[in-house]
């Protein structure tokens, strides 16, 4: 069976970054079964050949990608929440699948408008990448202490008892779900971040290898030095200056190692401490990436890095590495223990020497990281195809709507938890608070 579905991104589609190749790579894996399915995003991002984007209304004032927290993202979502409202009018979807807080908010505006105005009620799926506080506390936009803190903890946890199913990118997601927010094993299920092994795969044939020997040379690499790759956001929260760190303390003991740190936003500021740490010539900011050329720029790599500081977020860059045959040098955080295993050489999240040593570790050690490597490509084919995920999402579609066919079954999902924010003692206002975007 085929399903219209409606879906909702907050945020500036698409961008090249890890929560929306996750949305990407979701599409497509759908599109590919028979499902029709129509996106709302905001007015800025870039469109997708084959997917049907529905932008909300344009703001001339505020153009390029909007990363990270913002208060501008007030009225973006609300602009995006009235465009959701008329699509969804338009459509009339069977499924409503919500990334994000504010896209799970905005999908449920749109339920309710349907159900309303006498159309069928479309299951909410709330696919969720983290948790919304502690991910505003990761980018300093939120303090633990400070008086929207407690206010921003409700109105998240009200957004998640909309849904009428969640999920969750990763089972250290789901964990926190059912131990912060106390939701039930059966709301809550684990699609986790997965990888295109056909499209990110090493290079191996003659001409591969020459592609890559000609990249290296046009980033400025002699061919015979080791790369360390990074690809994604450049923040502190991502721990781009921690890995910057361990690149200086790795200067004199690896002199033929070069760091090629891919993404954005601000590179001439990383460039910046990148020369005060006095590393011209040994790292290599190409900026950002286009999607379709990560493959290309990872094969340079040697061994490979995710530094992330966030102990909430996925590592959906982590797949697509494993999928390059690469070592992956990674924080000891619980999402890279769920993708890598045993085969993921850890550092403590924020340690640059530690950081260092691991990656020296991989850089030296040639039998450990091809072993690695080749271990890691074999459980991204076994494990880790996109194919898999569209199966769980289809088997989560279809459980939600029969359900809504049982008889005498009421459906009221949002009811006791918007009671539940009044009965705290907060205002309407306390909903206006400043939200951000994922990374």
């Amino acid at each position: 069976m085929t399903y219209n579905i409606l879906m909702v991104a907050p945020t500036s589609f698409f961008s090249d970054y890890g929560c929306h190749v996750r949305i990407l790579e979701e599409i497509w894996t759908l599109q590919q079964a028979g499902h029709h399915l129509t996106l709302c995003t905001y007015h800025m991002g870039n469109d997708v050949a084959g997917v049907k984007i529905e932008r909300s209304l344009d703001v001339p004032w505020r153009k390029g990608v909007q990363v990270g927290s913002s208060r501008h993202k007030l009225y973006f979502d609300a602009a995006l929440g009235l465009k959701t409202i008329q699509i969804a009018l338009k459509v009339k979807p069977d499924i409503i699948h919500a990334h994000l807080h504010e896209g799970a908010l905005i999908g449920w505006m749109a339920q309710q408008a349907l159900q309303r105005l006498g159309h069928k009620r479309p299951p909410l799926i709330f696919d969720f990448q983290g948790s919304l506080t502690s991910e505003m506390v990761d980018h300093n936009f939120l303090r633990p202490n400070g008086p929207f803190y407690r206010p921003t903890r409700k109105l998240e946890k009200i957004i998640n008892g909309m849904a009428d199913r969640i999920v969750t990118s990763s089972y250290n997601g789901a964990e926190i779900l059912r131990r912060d927010f106390s939701h039930t094993a059966e709301k809550v299920v684990t699609v986790a971040d997965r990888v295109n092994a056909s499209r990110f795969r090493p290079a191996i044939s003659l001409p591969e290898r020459e592609a890559c020997t000609r990249l290296k040379q046009e980033l400025g690499i002699p061919p015979n030095h080791k790369v360390v790759v990074y690809l994604g956001l450049l923040a502190r929260h991502q721990g781009t200056n921690v890995l910057l760190e361990a690149a200086h303390l790795l200067k004199d003991e690896l002199p033929e190692v070069h760091f090629v740190i891919m993404g954005y936003p601000g590179v001439d500021s990383y460039r910046e401490l990148a020369a005060y740490l006095g590393l011209e010539g040994r790292v290599v900011f190409p900026g950002r990436i286009p999607y379709e050329d990560a493959p290309r720029y990872l094969a340079i790599g040697d061994v490979a890095v995710s530094p992330k500081m966030s102990l909430t977020e996925g590592a959906g860059k982590i797949s697509n590495y494993m999928a390059m045959g690469l070592p992956v040098v990674a924080s000891d955080v619980p999402v890279s223990h769920e993708i890598l295993g045993e085969l993921g050489l850890y550092a403590e999240p924020g340690n640059a020497r530690l950081l260092a040593d691991r990656l020296k570790e991989a850089l030296t050690n040639d039998a450990l990281s091809t072993r690695l490597g080749e271990e890691l490509r074999a459980k991204a084919i076994a494990e880790m195809g996109w194919e898999g995920a569209r199966c769980q999402f289809e088997q989560i579609y279809k459980a939600e709507l029969e359900k809504q066919r049982e008889p005498n079954q009421i459906i009221t999902p949002a009811a006791d938890s918007a009671n539940d924010f009044y009965e705290e003692g907060f205002s309407a206002e306390d909903f206006f608070q400043p939200t951000r975007q994922r990374v």
